[in-house]
């Protein structure tokens, strides 16, 4: 018989899948840098960095180097003079952006009533 989620998130962070995977998305870009991989699939550093307008490079480094462990995403370095670094999101990856777009949908329809209720608990 499998576990149920509530058993799998009572067993504590190291034994829990669910929260070791949500919390690697609690940051404030993997997300979105698997959004954007997710469209166009491979890309140098420098274009993500000029589509994600507002990360710093040391964000977007950081964030890419744990998408990276986690094997969401691909960096490949070429032996070029300057070295050319594309990073490619890998099909685990793939697998996980329709669950982004689906959580990104949702939060679109329900910010409105999010954001009321917001506003009435504050006063």
């Amino acid at each position: 018989m499998s576990e149920s989620i509530l058993e799998k998130l009572s067993k504590g962070f190291n034994n829990c899948p669910v929260r070791s995977v949500l919390d690697r998305f609690g940051d404030k870009w993997s997300m979105l840098v698997m959004l954007v991989l997710g469209e166009k699939e491979k890309m140098r550093f420098n274009e993500l960095n000029k589509e994600i307008t507002d990360i710093s490079q040391k964000m977007l480094t950081v964030t890419l180097r744990t998408l990276e462990a986690d094997g969401l995403v691909k960096r490949t370095i070429y032996p070029e003079v300057p070295p050319r670094v594309e990073y490619e999101i890998t099909a685990l990856g793939k697998s996980l952006v329709p669950h982004i777009h689906t959580l990104s949908d949702w939060a679109v329809q329900n910010l409105p009533a999010i954001q009321q209720s917001r506003a009435a608990f504050a006063s």
